[in-house]
């Protein structure tokens, strides 16, 4: 979503911090760039030059331009403007109040209503244990009702039973009782949308609120909006006064700039954000991590949380105890490739490693993307059982069945027992066997014995086990020590055994990338 800013943010701001010393006229000449990047984000002008203004006061002071590192300070300015901006603290849905809690949800149609309401049910249900009960208002566009009945089918959420020819707020008070009768502690009311704002869509939401008398309402918008996203949200929250922001398709190539303005206008915290179209592609919005993200930062704290929810604990832990043996055979690289999948592909990894913004594009010049994990999961397939436990018996007889099996070459599969074979060197070395064993433990500790944390054996300390305060300190410490773009991996609850790809051996002009050959030629 703001790869575009971080890209022009980037590039000015690196300007900035590789000079000795800053003038007024060098921090004049990086403001009119920064302002030209935010406006080409799609950012309202009226949030543009308010930004720009806070930037500037405090860049041209004497503290600055006189300090050892005035670059550096100037990109902590920036930095702590853009999380003021976005919300100094995330905020969640408030579920505080008499149940059933009523949420209601607003926008345009076509803004993803119905689907965000089906996933904020699914994520209260799963992680706060909550019985909901979604209840479709959109009376208007054909098989709206139909739509959300089939979502809590697919969720395993109940939805109010729809009766024929009911208007909007009649429904919504059937909710509210069905919820009471029910037992529910959470009632969810989906409204309809309109093409564009008038007058009718207003005083509809007015009358469903004074019925429901709502905890939260909640506006869900597109993203990808742009300038008009400011009007958007400036128009619902004078009518029907919105507690908070769901932004949707935030994993699409927009230019980001209406999550920037439609907080700083309305003052309202963006409190959810869909990154995808699954059930689960739902996550919190963390304002510090994002202006991590805009400024290429990176963003280890989420990378820790999506990692412990999507990978499974008892394989992680079988994992470990395979790697203290220093053993690593190809079942345990397809594992690897799994999570890789299930957190998002090489891209969405890369994406939130501290120092890998630039990497993305120097991996699709390599021909490098999530297809070839495809590849090399299918080799893998392929194989026999006895193969993958033991890849040394692969001869090339073998290796032409494999390849005819998986639709790939013996190239392919020499490049992937390659990386196995770096891989797997790691992983002994990681156990405290092999070659090099005793450099890769000091590396692998050297976070952990800085912050003062436990980890298994000496090494990293156990992510799944540290507080908000100490993750941060750990991102911290991986910035400081170069290490952003070559953490092997997130042991314990995390990432045991390292992520192929991130870490180990280097590929001459991929920084990092172990083993992945040079990608299909285009």
């Amino acid at each position: 979503m703001f790869e575009n800013l971080q890209d022009r943010l980037g590039s000015v701001l690196k300007g900035l911090t590789g000079r000795g010393s800053l003038s007024e006229a060098d921090v004049a000449a990086a403001l009119r760039e920064v302002r030209r990047a935010l406006l080409e984000a799609d950012v309202a002008l009226e949030v543009v030059r308010a930004f720009t203004e806070r930037v500037r006061e405090k860049a041209v002071g004497a503290d600055v331009l006189k300090s050892i590192k005035p670059g550096q300070m100037v990109v902590k300015i920036v930095h702590d403007e853009l999380v003021d901006m976005l919300g100094a603290e995330g905020v969640t849905i408030d579920l505080n109040a008499p149940a059933p809690v009523v949420i209601m949800m607003v926008g345009l149609q076509g803004s993803g209503k119905t689907t965000t309401t089906g996933k904020i049910a699914s994520r209260l249900s799963k992680r706060d244990r909550k019985k909901v009960l979604m209840a479709s208002l959109d009376t208007r566009r054909p098989a709206a009702q139909e739509q959300l009945k089939q979502l809590g089918v697919q969720t395993g959420i109940d939805t109010l039973p729809v009766i024929a020819g009911q208007d909007p707020v009649a429904i919504a008070k059937r909710a509210v009782q069905a919820a009471k009768l029910g037992g529910h502690d959470v009632v969810i009311l989906d409204t309809a949308g309109r093409t564009h704002i008038d007058e009718p869509l207003m005083v509809e939401m007015a009358d469903i609120r004074k019925q429901s008398n709502p905890h939260e309402i909640l506006l869900v918008a597109d993203s990808l909006t742009g300038q008009d996203a400011v009007n958007l949200a400036r128009n619902f929250d004078e009518r029907v006064g919105i507690t908070g922001l769901v932004l949707t398709r935030m994993d699409g190539d927009g230019r980001g700039g209406a999550a920037l303005s439609m907080r700083a206008v309305t003052g309202k915290p963006i409190k959810l954000i869909g990154t995808g179209e699954k059930m689960d592609a739902l996550e919190e919005f963390h304002p510090k991590r994002i202006a991590d993200r805009i400024l290429g930062m990176g963003d280890i704290v989420s990378l820790v949380e999506r990692a412990a929810e999507t990978i499974d604990a008892e394989k992680a832990q079988a994992m470990a105890q395979k790697m203290a043996k220093g053993k690593f055979d190809m079942n345990d690289l397809a594992e690897q490739l799994k999570q890789m999948q299930k957190m998002g592909g090489m891209g969405g990894i890369m994406g939130l490693m501290p120092g890998m913004s630039g990497m993305k594009d120097k991996m699709a010049a390599a021909g490098l993307d999530d297809s070839v994990f495809k590849r090399q999961l299918a080799i893998i397939s392929s194989m026999t059982r006895q193969e993958r436990s033991n890849p040394d018996v692969l001869k090339h007889s073998r290796k032409q069945r494999i390849a005819a099996g998986s639709g790939t070459s013996a190239a392919d599969i020499n490049k992937l027992l390659k990386m196995h074979r770096q891989m797997a060197d790691m992983m002994k070395a990681m156990g405290g066997k092999g070659k090099g064993a005793g450099a890769m433990q000091k590396m692998m500790g050297a976070l952990g014995g800085k912050m003062g944390l436990g980890g298994m054996g000496g090494g990293m300390p156990d992510l799944s086990k540290l507080d908000a305060r100490q993750l941060a300190e750990l991102q911290k410490q991986a910035e400081g020590s170069g290490l952003g773009g070559g953490m092997a991996g997130l042991p314990g609850g995390g990432l045991p055994g390292g992520l192929p790809g991130l870490g180990g051996p280097k590929l001459p002009g991929l920084g990092g990338m172990p083993g992945l050959g040079k990608g299909k030629k285009k």
